[in-house]
Protein backbone atom coordinates (compact mmCIF):
# COMPACT_ATOMS: atom_id res chain seq x y z
CA UNK A 1 0.00 0.00 0.00
CA UNK A 2 1.12 3.66 -0.74
CA UNK A 3 1.06 4.40 2.95
CA UNK A 4 4.02 2.68 3.73
CA UNK A 5 6.16 4.62 1.31
CA UNK A 6 8.78 6.63 2.89
CA UNK A 7 9.58 10.70 2.26
CA UNK A 8 12.82 10.23 1.27
CA UNK A 9 15.26 12.02 -1.25
CA UNK A 10 13.02 10.88 -3.94
CA UNK A 11 9.94 12.89 -3.55
CA UNK A 12 7.91 10.20 -2.82
CA UNK A 13 5.49 12.50 -0.13
CA UNK A 14 4.83 15.20 -2.41
CA UNK A 15 4.43 12.82 -5.36
CA UNK A 16 1.63 10.97 -3.33
CA UNK A 17 -0.26 14.28 -2.05
CA UNK A 18 -0.27 15.32 -5.91
CA UNK A 19 -1.37 12.02 -6.41
CA UNK A 20 -4.65 12.45 -3.98
CA UNK A 21 -5.01 15.46 -5.48
CA UNK A 22 -5.66 14.96 -8.98
CA UNK A 23 -8.89 12.60 -7.98
CA UNK A 24 -12.37 12.83 -7.48
CA UNK A 25 -14.00 9.58 -5.61
CA UNK A 26 -16.76 8.25 -4.95
CA UNK A 27 -18.12 6.62 -1.16
CA UNK A 28 -20.62 3.77 -1.00
CA UNK A 29 -23.32 5.13 0.64
CA UNK A 30 -25.53 7.72 2.88
CA UNK A 31 -22.16 8.14 5.71
CA UNK A 32 -18.86 7.16 5.69
CA UNK A 33 -17.50 4.41 6.85
CA UNK A 34 -14.59 3.79 9.26
CA UNK A 35 -12.70 3.02 6.27
CA UNK A 36 -13.65 5.56 3.95
CA UNK A 37 -12.79 8.03 6.44
CA UNK A 38 -9.24 6.44 6.62
CA UNK A 39 -8.95 6.54 2.99
CA UNK A 40 -9.44 9.63 2.23
CA UNK A 41 -7.81 11.20 5.21
CA UNK A 42 -4.98 9.10 3.02
CA UNK A 43 -5.60 9.98 -0.37
CA UNK A 44 -6.41 13.20 0.33
CA UNK A 45 -8.45 13.31 -2.93
CA UNK A 46 -9.78 16.83 -3.92
CA UNK A 47 -13.41 16.37 -4.78
CA UNK A 48 -16.01 13.68 -3.84
CA UNK A 49 -19.28 12.76 -6.16
CA UNK A 50 -22.66 11.87 -4.83
CA UNK A 51 -24.95 9.43 -6.48
CA UNK A 52 -28.58 8.41 -5.74
CA UNK A 53 -27.15 6.25 -3.33
CA UNK A 54 -25.77 8.55 -1.20
CA UNK A 55 -29.10 10.48 -0.42
CA UNK A 56 -31.13 9.78 1.85
CA UNK A 57 -32.43 13.48 3.36
CA UNK A 58 -31.18 16.80 3.16
CA UNK A 59 -29.34 16.89 6.34
CA UNK A 60 -27.86 13.52 5.86
CA UNK A 61 -26.71 14.98 2.65
CA UNK A 62 -25.10 17.65 4.19
CA UNK A 63 -23.35 15.80 7.22
CA UNK A 64 -21.87 13.12 4.33
CA UNK A 65 -20.11 16.06 2.13
CA UNK A 66 -18.88 17.89 5.91
CA UNK A 67 -18.05 14.45 7.37
CA UNK A 68 -15.83 14.09 4.05
CA UNK A 69 -14.23 17.25 3.56
CA UNK A 70 -12.87 16.85 7.44
CA UNK A 71 -11.59 13.53 6.72
CA UNK A 72 -10.12 14.92 3.55
CA UNK A 73 -8.26 17.57 5.56
CA UNK A 74 -6.44 19.82 3.05
CA UNK A 75 -7.65 22.76 4.45
CA UNK A 76 -8.96 23.84 0.73
CA UNK A 77 -12.53 23.18 0.04
CA UNK A 78 -13.16 19.84 -2.19
CA UNK A 79 -14.89 20.00 -5.09
CA UNK A 80 -18.67 18.72 -3.93
CA UNK A 81 -20.26 17.50 -7.20
CA UNK A 82 -23.42 15.74 -8.13
CA UNK A 83 -24.95 15.37 -11.74
CA UNK A 84 -28.28 17.67 -11.75
CA UNK A 85 -29.89 18.07 -15.06
CA UNK A 86 -33.26 18.21 -14.62
CA UNK A 87 -35.00 14.94 -16.10
CA UNK A 88 -33.77 11.66 -15.70
CA UNK A 89 -30.61 12.43 -14.80
CA UNK A 90 -31.37 14.56 -11.40
CA UNK A 91 -29.76 12.87 -8.24
CA UNK A 92 -32.02 15.16 -5.88
CA UNK A 93 -35.36 14.59 -7.73
CA UNK A 94 -36.81 12.57 -5.10
CA UNK A 95 -34.95 14.11 -2.31
CA UNK A 96 -36.67 17.98 -3.28
CA UNK A 97 -38.72 18.10 -6.52
CA UNK A 98 -37.72 16.99 -10.09
CA UNK A 99 -36.50 19.09 -11.93
CA UNK A 100 -37.59 19.16 -15.50
CA UNK A 101 -35.26 18.06 -18.56
CA UNK A 102 -32.64 20.14 -20.73
CA UNK A 103 -35.10 19.32 -23.61
CA UNK A 104 -38.59 20.32 -21.52
CA UNK A 105 -37.00 24.01 -20.57
CA UNK A 106 -35.02 24.66 -23.91
CA UNK A 107 -37.95 23.99 -25.69
CA UNK A 108 -40.02 27.03 -24.69
CA UNK A 109 -37.02 29.25 -26.28
CA UNK A 110 -37.72 31.50 -22.77
CA UNK A 111 -33.75 32.57 -22.36
CA UNK A 112 -35.49 33.75 -18.69
CA UNK A 113 -36.68 30.18 -18.12
CA UNK A 114 -33.11 28.64 -19.10
CA UNK A 115 -31.50 30.84 -16.32
CA UNK A 116 -33.94 29.66 -13.86
CA UNK A 117 -33.50 26.05 -14.53
CA UNK A 118 -29.75 26.81 -13.56
CA UNK A 119 -30.84 28.84 -10.50
CA UNK A 120 -32.80 26.37 -8.76
CA UNK A 121 -30.33 23.56 -9.35
CA UNK A 122 -28.04 25.51 -8.13
CA UNK A 123 -30.06 26.46 -5.00
CA UNK A 124 -30.67 22.97 -4.33
CA UNK A 125 -27.21 21.96 -4.44
CA UNK A 126 -25.34 25.03 -2.50
CA UNK A 127 -27.86 24.42 0.77
CA UNK A 128 -27.12 20.60 0.80
CA UNK A 129 -23.40 22.24 0.31
CA UNK A 130 -22.95 20.99 -2.98
CA UNK A 131 -20.56 23.48 -5.28
CA UNK A 132 -20.42 21.83 -8.10
CA UNK A 133 -23.36 20.39 -11.20
CA UNK A 134 -22.01 18.32 -13.63
CA UNK A 135 -24.01 19.80 -16.22
CA UNK A 136 -25.07 21.45 -18.63
CA UNK A 137 -24.75 18.57 -21.41
CA UNK A 138 -23.28 19.78 -24.16
CA UNK A 139 -24.29 17.00 -27.20
CA UNK A 140 -26.02 17.87 -29.66
CA UNK A 141 -29.57 16.01 -30.43
CA UNK A 142 -29.05 13.76 -33.00
CA UNK A 143 -31.12 10.47 -34.60
CA UNK A 144 -27.96 8.11 -34.01
CA UNK A 145 -28.13 8.82 -30.32
CA UNK A 146 -31.84 9.80 -29.33
CA UNK A 147 -32.16 6.03 -27.76
CA UNK A 148 -29.23 6.79 -25.50
CA UNK A 149 -29.55 10.56 -24.60
CA UNK A 150 -33.40 10.54 -24.34
CA UNK A 151 -33.93 14.49 -22.93
CA UNK A 152 -30.84 14.90 -21.65
CA UNK A 153 -30.21 16.60 -24.99
CA UNK A 154 -32.35 19.08 -26.88
CA UNK A 155 -31.28 20.52 -30.03
CA UNK A 156 -29.17 19.27 -33.10
CA UNK A 157 -28.23 23.21 -33.53
CA UNK A 158 -25.37 24.16 -31.55
CA UNK A 159 -26.09 27.67 -31.34
CA UNK A 160 -29.48 26.78 -29.19
CA UNK A 161 -27.29 24.23 -27.44
CA UNK A 162 -24.73 26.78 -26.25
CA UNK A 163 -27.66 29.51 -25.54
CA UNK A 164 -29.17 27.65 -23.52
CA UNK A 165 -26.25 26.24 -21.77
CA UNK A 166 -25.24 30.07 -21.38
CA UNK A 167 -27.87 30.86 -19.45
CA UNK A 168 -27.81 27.53 -17.20
CA UNK A 169 -24.37 28.25 -16.53
CA UNK A 170 -25.52 31.93 -15.32
CA UNK A 171 -28.01 30.31 -13.23
CA UNK A 172 -25.80 27.90 -11.47
CA UNK A 173 -23.19 30.94 -10.58
CA UNK A 174 -25.68 33.05 -9.37
CA UNK A 175 -26.25 30.89 -6.39
CA UNK A 176 -22.92 30.16 -6.11
CA UNK A 177 -22.40 26.65 -7.83
CA UNK A 178 -19.93 25.46 -10.90
CA UNK A 179 -21.19 23.79 -14.06
CA UNK A 180 -19.40 21.42 -15.75
CA UNK A 181 -19.77 21.23 -19.66
CA UNK A 182 -19.66 17.33 -21.15
CA UNK A 183 -19.01 15.60 -22.70
CA UNK A 184 -16.28 16.62 -24.90
CA UNK A 185 -15.77 16.49 -27.70
CA UNK A 186 -19.71 15.46 -28.20
CA UNK A 187 -21.50 12.61 -27.82
CA UNK A 188 -23.78 13.69 -30.43
CA UNK A 189 -22.87 10.77 -32.90
CA UNK A 190 -22.68 8.31 -30.49
CA UNK A 191 -24.97 4.72 -30.63
CA UNK A 192 -24.07 2.93 -27.91
CA UNK A 193 -23.76 3.90 -24.01
CA UNK A 194 -20.36 4.94 -23.07
CA UNK A 195 -21.18 3.35 -19.86
CA UNK A 196 -21.15 0.05 -20.64
CA UNK A 197 -19.01 0.21 -23.78
CA UNK A 198 -17.24 2.50 -26.36
CA UNK A 199 -18.82 4.99 -28.97
CA UNK A 200 -17.30 5.02 -31.90
CA UNK A 201 -18.48 8.39 -33.81
CA UNK A 202 -17.26 8.12 -37.96
CA UNK A 203 -17.27 12.20 -38.46
CA UNK A 204 -14.14 14.17 -39.20
CA UNK A 205 -12.27 16.91 -37.03
CA UNK A 206 -14.19 19.34 -39.68
CA UNK A 207 -17.32 17.80 -39.12
CA UNK A 208 -16.89 18.12 -35.32
CA UNK A 209 -15.17 21.44 -35.43
CA UNK A 210 -18.03 23.18 -37.21
CA UNK A 211 -20.91 21.05 -35.32
CA UNK A 212 -20.35 19.59 -31.68
CA UNK A 213 -17.40 21.48 -31.09
CA UNK A 214 -19.13 24.78 -31.45
CA UNK A 215 -20.74 24.96 -27.84
CA UNK A 216 -17.31 24.23 -26.21
CA UNK A 217 -15.78 26.99 -28.78
CA UNK A 218 -18.54 29.80 -27.98
CA UNK A 219 -18.60 29.06 -24.20
CA UNK A 220 -14.88 28.59 -23.68
CA UNK A 221 -14.40 31.94 -21.35
CA UNK A 222 -17.44 31.21 -19.23
CA UNK A 223 -16.91 27.64 -18.48
CA UNK A 224 -14.90 26.70 -15.68
CA UNK A 225 -15.02 22.93 -15.98
CA UNK A 226 -14.98 20.29 -19.17
CA UNK A 227 -15.82 16.64 -18.74
CA UNK A 228 -13.81 14.73 -21.50
CA UNK A 229 -16.04 11.57 -23.40
CA UNK A 230 -14.51 7.97 -23.54
CA UNK A 231 -15.94 7.89 -27.01
CA UNK A 232 -13.61 7.16 -29.68
CA UNK A 233 -13.79 9.12 -33.17
CA UNK A 234 -11.43 6.92 -35.55
CA UNK A 235 -11.32 9.43 -38.37
CA UNK A 236 -9.82 12.08 -36.50
CA UNK A 237 -5.63 12.01 -35.31
CA UNK A 238 -7.11 10.22 -32.06
CA UNK A 239 -7.65 7.12 -33.57
CA UNK A 240 -9.25 4.67 -31.34
CA UNK A 241 -8.56 5.82 -28.28
CA UNK A 242 -11.17 6.93 -25.94
CA UNK A 243 -11.10 10.73 -25.97
CA UNK A 244 -10.53 11.00 -22.28
CA UNK A 245 -7.28 9.37 -22.71
CA UNK A 246 -6.06 11.56 -26.13
CA UNK A 247 -3.77 14.25 -26.14
CA UNK A 248 -5.35 15.20 -28.93
CA UNK A 249 -8.38 15.72 -27.70
CA UNK A 250 -7.37 17.36 -24.55
CA UNK A 251 -4.10 19.09 -24.88
CA UNK A 252 -4.25 20.07 -28.93
CA UNK A 253 -8.25 21.19 -28.78
CA UNK A 254 -9.34 21.78 -25.79
CA UNK A 255 -6.89 23.51 -24.51
CA UNK A 256 -4.76 24.71 -27.95
CA UNK A 257 -7.21 25.12 -30.70
CA UNK A 258 -10.30 26.11 -28.53
CA UNK A 259 -8.37 27.91 -25.81
CA UNK A 260 -10.20 26.59 -22.63
CA UNK A 261 -8.32 27.79 -19.57
CA UNK A 262 -10.73 25.70 -16.90
CA UNK A 263 -10.08 21.97 -15.86
CA UNK A 264 -10.24 18.90 -17.29
CA UNK A 265 -12.23 16.29 -15.61
CA UNK A 266 -12.37 12.90 -16.18
CA UNK A 267 -15.64 11.03 -17.16
CA UNK A 268 -16.40 7.85 -14.74
CA UNK A 269 -12.91 5.97 -15.01
CA UNK A 270 -14.87 3.07 -14.07
CA UNK A 271 -17.21 2.97 -17.35
CA UNK A 272 -17.33 0.29 -19.70
CA UNK A 273 -16.31 3.23 -22.42
CA UNK A 274 -12.58 3.11 -20.75
CA UNK A 275 -12.29 -0.09 -18.93
CA UNK A 276 -13.02 -2.06 -22.07
CA UNK A 277 -9.77 -0.01 -23.37
CA UNK A 278 -7.38 -0.17 -20.54
CA UNK A 279 -7.21 -1.17 -16.74
CA UNK A 280 -7.82 1.38 -14.46
CA UNK A 281 -4.20 1.91 -13.65
CA UNK A 282 -2.80 2.51 -17.49
CA UNK A 283 -6.73 4.60 -18.05
CA UNK A 284 -5.45 6.90 -15.03
CA UNK A 285 -2.22 7.71 -16.24
CA UNK A 286 -2.60 8.25 -20.06
CA UNK A 287 -6.23 10.48 -19.04
CA UNK A 288 -3.27 12.28 -17.16
CA UNK A 289 -0.69 12.35 -19.44
CA UNK A 290 -3.55 13.38 -22.08
CA UNK A 291 -4.10 16.72 -20.50
CA UNK A 292 -6.99 16.00 -18.08
CA UNK A 293 -6.32 17.49 -14.47
CA UNK A 294 -8.83 15.27 -12.13
CA UNK A 295 -9.70 11.79 -12.78
CA UNK A 296 -12.93 10.65 -11.06
CA UNK A 297 -13.01 6.97 -9.69
CA UNK A 298 -16.83 7.13 -8.78
CA UNK A 299 -17.55 3.97 -6.08
CA UNK A 300 -15.42 1.33 -5.96
CA UNK A 301 -12.53 1.84 -3.46
CA UNK A 302 -10.10 -1.23 -5.14
CA UNK A 303 -10.36 0.89 -7.89
CA UNK A 304 -9.36 4.01 -6.41
CA UNK A 305 -6.94 2.72 -4.96
CA UNK A 306 -5.49 1.00 -7.94
CA UNK A 307 -6.05 4.23 -9.89
CA UNK A 308 -3.83 6.17 -7.27
CA UNK A 309 -1.54 3.94 -6.80
CA UNK A 310 -0.78 3.88 -10.88
CA UNK A 311 -0.27 7.29 -10.56
CA UNK A 312 2.06 7.18 -7.72
CA UNK A 313 4.39 4.73 -9.15
CA UNK A 314 4.49 6.38 -12.45
CA UNK A 315 5.55 9.21 -11.22
CA UNK A 316 7.92 7.43 -9.13
CA UNK A 317 9.14 5.71 -12.20
CA UNK A 318 9.30 8.77 -14.54
CA UNK A 319 10.39 12.18 -14.17
CA UNK A 320 8.03 13.72 -17.13
CA UNK A 321 5.44 11.86 -15.72
CA UNK A 322 6.06 13.38 -12.08
CA UNK A 323 6.58 17.11 -13.60
CA UNK A 324 3.31 16.34 -15.10
CA UNK A 325 1.31 15.39 -12.50
CA UNK A 326 2.83 17.94 -9.74
CA UNK A 327 1.66 20.44 -12.48
CA UNK A 328 -1.89 19.07 -12.75
CA UNK A 329 -2.19 18.87 -8.84
CA UNK A 330 -1.25 23.03 -8.97
CA UNK A 331 -3.54 23.85 -10.97
CA UNK A 332 -6.51 21.98 -8.93
CA UNK A 333 -5.45 23.36 -5.75
CA UNK A 334 -5.27 27.06 -7.16
CA UNK A 335 -8.37 26.24 -9.08
CA UNK A 336 -9.90 25.21 -5.32
CA UNK A 337 -8.87 28.46 -3.80
CA UNK A 338 -9.99 30.57 -6.60
CA UNK A 339 -12.65 29.65 -7.75
CA UNK A 340 -14.64 27.53 -4.94
CA UNK A 341 -15.86 29.14 -1.86
CA UNK A 342 -14.34 29.66 1.40
CA UNK A 343 -13.30 26.51 3.87
CA UNK A 344 -15.95 27.51 6.42
CA UNK A 345 -18.93 24.42 5.54
CA UNK A 346 -22.02 26.14 4.65
CA UNK A 347 -24.42 25.46 7.40
CA UNK A 348 -27.24 22.90 7.45
CA UNK A 349 -30.14 23.40 5.54
CA UNK A 350 -33.66 23.49 7.54
CA UNK A 351 -37.24 22.46 6.94
CA UNK A 352 -38.16 25.76 5.90
CA UNK A 353 -35.26 26.19 3.56
CA UNK A 354 -35.74 22.67 2.11
CA UNK A 355 -39.88 23.10 1.87
CA UNK A 356 -39.30 26.79 0.08
CA UNK A 357 -36.82 25.28 -2.35
CA UNK A 358 -39.38 22.14 -3.21
CA UNK A 359 -42.21 24.89 -3.56
CA UNK A 360 -39.94 26.80 -6.05
CA UNK A 361 -39.39 24.20 -8.44
CA UNK A 362 -42.76 23.15 -8.71
CA UNK A 363 -43.74 26.59 -9.43
CA UNK A 364 -41.10 26.95 -12.26
CA UNK A 365 -42.31 23.25 -13.56
CA UNK A 366 -45.46 24.25 -13.84
CA UNK A 367 -44.55 27.54 -15.24
CA UNK A 368 -42.28 25.63 -18.07
CA UNK A 369 -44.85 23.47 -18.68
CA UNK A 370 -47.34 26.20 -19.87
CA UNK A 371 -44.74 28.24 -21.69
CA UNK A 372 -43.63 24.90 -23.36
CA UNK A 373 -47.18 23.97 -24.62
CA UNK A 374 -47.95 27.96 -25.58
CA UNK A 375 -44.30 27.83 -27.86
CA UNK A 376 -45.50 24.43 -29.50
CA UNK A 377 -48.94 25.67 -30.49
CA UNK A 378 -47.51 29.07 -31.46
CA UNK A 379 -44.95 26.41 -33.80
CA UNK A 380 -47.96 24.31 -34.76
CA UNK A 381 -50.08 27.57 -36.00
CA UNK A 382 -47.16 29.28 -37.94
CA UNK A 383 -46.70 25.94 -39.57
CA UNK A 384 -50.41 25.96 -40.75
CA UNK A 385 -50.76 29.74 -41.52
CA UNK A 386 -47.49 28.76 -43.96
CA UNK A 387 -49.51 25.96 -45.57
Amino acid sequence: MAASRGNGRNGTGALRRAAGRVLIVGVEAGSLSAAERAWLRLLSPSGIILFRRNVEEPRQVHALLRNAEEAAASGTPLVRAMDVEGGTVDRLRDLIAPLPSAEAVASTGDPKLWTAHGRLAGREMRLLGLNVDFAPVLDLKTEASAPVMTSRVHSSDPDRVAGYAAHFLRGLREEDVLGCGKHFPGLGGGRVDSHHRTPAIEASFDELWGRDLLPYRTLARQLRLVMISHAAYPKTRSGADPASVSRFWTTDVLFGKIGFRGLAISDDMEMGGILSQAGIGDACVRALLAGTHLVEICHSPGLIFAGYEAILSEAERSPAFARRLVDAAGQVVHFRQKQLQPSQFPKAPSAREIAQVRTAIQKFSARNFSASRAQREALAQEKGSGQ
